[in-house]
């Protein structure tokens, strides 16, 4: 099989922690999924479902939306920022300085 005939084949992936997963191969069905997985987001406050839903669907919908897209890529900066400021706060506090 060729690169081409195997990246059509190829399920679309996201990175999740490390780890990847498959979506769909339908863009309806990807579109579902994410709109559904927000939409039990939104109740939260139930058992099973939860707000960890909410980031889990964008994450889904980024594959198909560019404005999830970017809503997903300004989240991470700002974790990676927020990551890197506390550890230069966690470093600057152990070396003992006043």
């Amino acid at each position: 099989m060729t690169e081409r005939e195997a990246g059509a084949d190829a399920r679309p992936r996201v990175k999740v922690l490390g780890r990847e997963f498959g979506l769909p191969r339908s863009r309806l069905a990807r579109i579902v999924v994410g709109v559904l997985l927000m939409a039990g987001g939104v109740v939260g406050f139930l058992p099973i479902l939860g707000f960890w839903m909410l980031p889990l669907g964008l994450l889904v919908l980024s594959y198909d939306f560019a404005v999830a897209r970017r809503w997903r890529r300004r989240l991470a900066v700002w974790w990676e920022r927020r990551k890197a400021a506390r550890a230069g706060q966690a470093r600057g506090r152990g070396n003992g300085k006043a």
